[in-house]
């Protein structure tokens, strides 16, 4: 599926990072677990740094773990297309888990769908040594320009 035409980021990585470094501290608490790794036109791509605080019996990253970096991705795409404005909230997600991801860097390449005033659709392909272990879409709420 082809992605919407015309999208141009306003945020590069840095800047997205640094923005959910500031506005949600916890995510990370001071490390590098969830970050966005790049930002190109119509996307970005987000990766978590997976390690054994991810795991879960047997293991495999959790699949928490797996939807927290679907959702990062999401809120990446609509800060870096849409304005960073951190009040912008996930409305759905939806996840499907395909195989076994283990410890190490997951990427997920996010590709923006619909970009409106109002709600963002995207979709996410989560990949562990260049598989795909799952696939989210989801819609983002773009908070009304003050």
């Amino acid at each position: 599926m082809p992605q919407q035409s015309g999208l141009l980021p306003v945020m590069d990585a840095a800047e997205v990072n640094a923005l959910m470094a500031k506005a949600y501290p916890q995510l990370n608490e001071g490390s590098t677990t969830y970050e966005v790794v790049d930002v190109h036109p119509g996307g970005c791509r987000v990766r978590l740094n997976a390690d054994q605080r991810h795991f879960r019996p047997g293991g495999t990253v959790s699949g928490p773990s797996l939807f927290t970096l679907a959702d990062i991705g999401g809120y990446a795409c609509v800060l870096s297309h849409a304005g960073p404005d951190a009040l912008s909230v996930t409305v759905n997600l939806s996840i499907n888990f395909m195989r076994k991801a283990e410890a190490g860097p997951i990427d997920g390449e996010c590709r923006i769908l619909k970009l409106g005033r109002s709600l963002m659709v995207f979709d996410i392909d989560i990949l562990a040594e260049g598989r795909t272990v799952a696939h989210a879409t989801g819609t983002y709420s773009i908070p009304p320009r003050r």
